[in-house]
């Protein structure tokens, strides 16, 4: 087994860490206590064509492998995890499109989406449906040509640029089991009865929007349906979510980079009763957890992505990677801010913003009590291995 990384990607990594250092790191904690968006930033990862990793290359993208893939969130989660949001969202979308899209679809939005032209997001989420998505209770009915779409989403990322936004809704309310009533369908920005009427307040995530999103007899093209096909629309879904997990483990081992980098950091310049406190036992217990859980968090997410590329189905690989990296990049979060002391409850320092970003890793993509059942249920059925 090779850990090491390609030529290809170690050059990747390193651009992408070049441009996090000059372009993010410097401004996040501001930006962010502002409440700033950060068009800037958004406009260096157009131009490094970012947008287009989960595209083809036929329709312009990076096509990137999954392990490139799993960098890029690594190294922009270093800077400001919440910038990593926008690319995520709009990231997962092309990545549906581009497997479950009819041609047509494929030719009218990835070459836009793979240069930053387009963003686009994915509403699955509901006031009262997240984890259990059978549960929602947005509608699409047929009406001649169209779709009538009536419902609200919560919690969407890029909502507000979003265009499309892929929306999962019931085509048929009474199916049994209800996802086989399940569709996506793409709603276009500015279509009457779509409006996003509020962001919602967080804790941490700062950076990118969280909307909420009322679609009020929303008449959408029946040719927006994705793949063209009803009843699919929830394994559209959970198939593109497969990326999400690794998108969100390689989120936490950014977090939990920095974290490491900052308690290291802190440990060296930071003196009490006349010496560095690295030099005392206690912190050296605590830098040694971070780095290890660290370490132990990248590889675990290297390996989930590398099992994507190596064409397998891996739901069970990245809801392992995804629970043991979020766990980890609290942890890790938590210990830096213990080595900061005082000072890692002041905005000033980096930890703080890393200890409001961190919790959401155990909650984004499936919760992590929830894939602990799924990766359960996949071992006891013998559908994956350990060892």
């Amino acid at each position: 087994m090779d850990f090491r990384l390609s030529d290809e990607q170690r050059l990747f990594r390193d651009t992408l860490r070049s441009f996090v250092d000059r372009e993010i790191v410097p401004v996040a904690r501001d930006w962010e206590h502002e409440g700033r968006y950060p068009t800037e930033i958004v406009e260096g990862m157009r131009k490094l064509g970012l947008f287009g990793l989960a595209v083809p290359e036929e329709w312009g993208g990076l096509e990137a492998d999954t392990v490139s893939f799993a960098l890029t969130f690594e190294e922009i989660s270093r800077g400001w995890m919440g910038i990593a949001g926008i690319l995520g969202s709009h990231s997962v979308s092309c990545w549906m499109i581009a497997r479950h899209g009819t041609e047509e679809q494929k030719q009218r939005y990835l070459p836009e989406l793979a240069t930053g032209e387009r963003r686009t997001a994915i509403a699955l989420t509901e006031p009262g449906a997240g984890t259990d998505l059978q549960s929602i209770t947005t509608t699409a009915t047929r009406d001649g040509d169209d779709y009538v779409v009536r419902g609200t989403k919560m919690w969407i990322t890029n909502a507000r640029h979003a265009d499309p936004l892929p929306v999962l809704v019931k085509t048929d309310p009474s199916a049994s089991p209800p996802h086989r009533g399940m569709s996506m369908l793409l709603v276009e920005a500015g279509s009457p009865g779509l409006e996003i009427t509020k962001d919602m307040g967080k804790l941490g995530y700062k950076g990118t929007e969280s909307c909420e999103v009322v679609l009020d007899d929303v008449r959408v093209p029946a040719s927006q349906l994705l793949g063209g096909v009803e009843g699919r629309g929830l394994q559209q879904a959970l198939s593109s979510l497969e990326t999400g997990r690794v998108n969100i483990a390689a989120r936490s081992v950014g977090i939990a980079q920095r974290a490491y980098e900052e308690a290291l950091s802190y440990a060296r310049e930071r003196t009490a009763f006349g010496q560095p406190i690295g030099d005392f036992q206690a912190v050296q217990l605590r830098l040694s957890a971070i780095a290890v859980k660290l370490q132990a968090a990248r590889l675990m997410t290297y390996w989930a992505a590398s099992r994507m590329d190596e064409g397998v189905r891996m739901d069970t690989e990245s809801g392992m990677a995804k629970i043991f990296a979020s766990d980890a990049a609290l942890e890790c979060a938590t210990d830096a801010m213990r080595i900061h002391g005082g000072y890692g409850y002041s905005t000033e320092f980096e930890v703080e913003r890393l200890y409001r970003d961190a919790p959401l890793m155990s909650i984004g993509e499936g919760t992590n009590d929830m894939l602990g059942t799924v990766v359960a249920r996949s071992l006891l059925a013998g559908k994956a291995t350990i060892g």
